[in-house]
Order: C-alpha cells, then structure tokens, then sequence
C-alpha cells in the first residue's frame, strides 16, 4: 500500500471516531468540551491524563467541571484584578466572588477578602473551596506577602468545618493542587473531612505532598525558595552583566 493511500485512510478512521477537528489536527471545533480539547466520541471531550477512559472525572474533578469552557487559565503574577479586567471576566472564581454565579452558594466568612464554597464534585463528605475574592495566581506564584492570607484561608476553612458540625480537626486534609495539576489558576485551598473516610480515588487525588497535591505549609516553601532562587540569579546576572542560565 502506498503511504500516501495509508496516511489518507488512517485520517478518515480518526474521524470517524473523534471528528474531523481532530483528524485535521486542529484544537477545537464542533462538538468540543473544554476549550481547546478534542471532543471524543457523542460529543464527549476526550479523555485528559487525570479522567477515566470512560468519561469519569479523575483528579482535576471539583473545579475542573466548575470551570467550563470560559474559565481562563491565568497562571501569571501573584495578583490580578478579579473585577475589571478580561481576567476577571473570565475567571470562573472571579465570577463567583462576585456572585454572579447563582448556581454556586457561598458559606459564611469571616473574612470580606475570601470567599467559601462547596466543591461541584466532593471527594469527602465535607469539601470545601476557600478562595480570594482578588484575583491570584495558583499556589506556584505565593511570595512572603501573601502568607497572611494563606492563613486566613486556613483559618476559614476550619471554621466552616465546625459550622457544619465536624469538630475533628485531626482528620482534615487542606492543600493545594500544584501546577500543572490545577485547573484553575485563580488560587484556591481544598479543604476536605473526615480525611480517614477517602475513598479510594480521592485518596490518589488528594495524596499529601504528592507531585500533584500539596500541604499548605509546602506549598509556601516551595513557592519561596523558587522566588529567592529566581531573584538571586537575576541579582547576580545583573551583577556580572551576563544573561541568566537557569529561568526565574
């Protein structure tokens, strides 16, 4: 057979299964789920690294499937406005903040500058979302000034557990998702209880200081040691007049 005739057939085959955006190589069209996914077959997206093959969702589950397919993947500086720019019209935890999302409650808080909700896609009996009602980057961009916030977040998240009558706080799991494992890059605590009563696939998801899920105290390490690394390169590079070797 000719490679010509091979290639052609092996296009059509893919269309037939995924649809012709696909089989084309291009990052939409018709039938799309996600923004910029290839649907899969009935107009499914095709399946990510962290979803079943059968369609169910895997370790992005709670603000994966709250995002949709405006949210905006905003992994930049440590703050953006959430109110006026097109960051923040897009952001789908912007909008929630700003209640314009009326399918999503917000629980008591505390704090005017945090926001509290419940997970679309709970992986404990208690799962909870605190988020900043400003836009900010995902918990790779946290510097020393946001540690205050960070523990307000903390803070909240405890005390909408014992709002919600769970007074154990032994058996509690906050963290973060750490990039690329985050779906939304506006920055947001998981806060999950009874921690002993995971299942199985929660457990994966969840793991506590795995690649992909983070304590909060990690996370704040982590974050500043890569910013101190990232300026003190920059400092020498300026020092010596020379380009930098290794990326901030």
């Amino acid at each position: 057979m000719a490679w010509g005739e091979a290639a052609l057939r092996n296009r059509t085959r893919e269309a037939d299964i995924w649809g012709p955006a696909v089989a084309e190589g291009r990052p939409g069209g018709a039938g799309c789920g996600r923004q910029g996914e290839a649907a899969g077959p009935a107009g499914r997206p095709r399946p990510g690294p962290w979803e079943a093959p059968g369609g169910g969702r895997g370790a992005m589950a709670g603000e994966e499937a709250a995002a949709g397919a405006g949210a905006g993947q905003l992994g930049a500086e440590g703050k953006e406005p959430g109110s006026g720019g097109p960051e923040g019209q897009q952001c789908v935890f912007c909008r929630i903040a700003r209640r314009e999302e009326p399918g999503t409650a917000l629980l008591p808080c505390q704090y005017e500058d945090l926001v509290c909700f419940r997970d679309i896609r709970p992986g404990a009996p208690h799962h909870y979302l605190v988020v900043p009602v400003e836009h900010m980057g995902n918990c790779k961009t946290l510097k020393s000034e946001h540690i205050p916030i960070v523990k307000r977040m903390m803070e909240v998240g405890k005390s909408v557990l014992q709002r919600n009558n769970f007074n154990d706080l032994n058996d509690i799991r906050m963290g973060f998702h750490w990039p690329p494992f985050c779906s939304i890059s506006h920055l947001h605590l998981h806060v999950l209880a009874p921690a002993s009563q995971l299942g199985f696939l929660s457990r994966l998801i969840y793991r506590i200081n795995s690649y992909w899920f983070i304590t909060v105290e990690l996370a704040l390490t982590k974050s500043l040691l890569e910013n101190l690394s990232g300026g003190l390169i920059r400092t020498l590079s300026a020092v010596t007049h020379q380009e930098p070797v290794l990326a901030a």
